[in-house]
């Protein structure tokens, strides 16, 4: 608890990213050293506006190339539609009241009536106004404003009351004639299944027939690691992980130090140190340590509900690997790193499900020491972000060799 946290005085040999190898000037401004390449033409910058202001032609052609891609990709079903319905009538009707500069145009009767009917509409059937307005607006962040906030299921009162069987599998619970008049028809439906990721369908191995060692006492700084990994992408993707699979399974990777590069750290202030570095050096465009200090909120949050509310996050974690293992198969951008990528993340779904079994077994009063050391990591954290604005991943004295997990064969 009284270990200070490591300041970037001297060149971290853990990030490439808070201590490049060689500082390069800004192309554009001629100031400032360059944290950043233009994907398209490979010219180096060091903020957004150097960015945006070194070729519009390419900024916008990139941003119009990514856009297309990826309503390409969306899989045209009635809920994608019905949601994109949502965002395309509230942008409009915004823009009916909202005062508009006079040179700015808004979209066509054409387009709003195919809207309305539930046609589909594409980047390219678009006019060059309406292109133009589309990426204004989401550079500017509109479109992202007329999204409804995703309140998280570790939050809702119905989190409090996960229960899970002797084996780990998902119990159904009556509500006791009693109670009936207590809460209403319509509050029971909203806390049917689907407000809670479901958990384990079949019942969960013991951790003795898994390994042939004692379970790490490590494992419960692990944890922490990779629930952090799963309450940020979930919150980054509003909670609809399933819209981009791949996506979210390989930002849980890059977050994780443990899931994704197989480190151990070995207290809870390092794996905190790791997932904050990457979110405010990877992710600074999320809300940087802001954002990773609420996370941490969201870490403690499910801690204190206990073993069930865990494993059933967890699973749903494993789902969301799964789900990204489908996608890669079909995915063509990425030929040269697809058995890498497969390789990591079958790895990260077995260490995913060993620690969901490990957790199953543990009692009830196991998390609140980690909960508490939590709130006191980020107040710590909260602290020195406030005097240096940044952070940087707590290095180990020497490497570990140690096998943590011994699979039995």
């Amino acid at each position: 608890m009284a270990d200070s946290i490591l300041t970037s005085e001297k060149p971290s040999s853990s990030s490439s990213l808070l201590n490049p190898p060689s500082q390069i000037i800004c192309r554009v401004c001629q100031k400032q050293f360059s944290q950043y390449t233009c994907p398209r033409c490979n010219s180096r910058y060091c903020s957004l506006k150097c960015y945006q202001s070194h070729s519009s032609r390419c900024t916008e052609s990139f941003m119009r190339e990514n856009v297309v891609d990826e309503m390409r990709q969306m899989q045209s079903n009635d809920q994608t539609k019905q949601k994109m319905l949502d965002i395309l009538k509230r942008f409009h009707s915004e823009e009916e009241v909202d005062v508009m500069d006079e040179d700015e145009s808004t979209l066509s009767e054409e387009t709003i009536q195919k809207v309305l009917s539930g046609g589909r509409v594409n980047f390219d059937d678009l006019s060059a106004d309406e292109k133009k307005l589309f990426q204004r607006a989401m550079a500017s962040g509109e479109l992202s404003k007329m999204i409804e906030p995703w309140e998280p299921w570790w939050l809702k009162p119905s989190a409090r009351t996960i229960s899970l069987s002797k084996q780990g599998t998902q119990l159904v619970q009556p509500v006791p004639k009693q109670e009936a008049s207590v809460p209403s028809d319509e509050d029971l439906e909203s806390n049917e299944s689907g407000e809670i990721p479901p958990g384990p369908e079949t019942p969960l191995h013991p951790v003795s027939k898994l390994s042939s060692t004692e379970p790490s006492p490590l494992l419960a700084v692990h944890l922490v690691d990779i629930i952090y990994s799963y309450c940020f992408t979930l919150r980054v993707y509003n909670g609809d992980w399933q819209s981009d699979a791949l996506g979210s399974a390989l930002m849980v990777l890059s977050v994780s130090s443990v899931l994704g590069h197989g480190e151990q750290p070995e207290t809870i202030r390092e794996a905190l140190s790791y997932c904050l570095e990457q979110t405010c050096s990877s992710y600074k465009h999320m809300g940087g340590l802001k954002f990773g200090l609420a996370i941490i909120d969201d870490v403690v949050s499910l801690l204190s509900l206990g073993s069930s509310a865990l494993v059933c996050s967890l699973c749903d974690l494993q789902r969301l690997i799964q789900a990204g293992e489908k996608d890669l198969k079909s995915d063509k951008t990425r030929k040269l790193r697809k058995l890498e990528i497969r390789s990591k993340l079958k790895l990260a779904e077995r260490k995913i499900y060993f620690i969901m079994c490990w957790v199953h077994e543990q009692l009830g009063e196991a998390w609140s020491s980690s909960a508490t050391i939590l709130r006191a990591e980020k107040i710590s954290f909260a602290d020195y972000g406030d005097s240096k604005g940044s952070v940087k991943m707590e290095s180990k004295a020497e490497p570990r060799s140690k096998i943590m997990i011994e699979e039995i064969k």
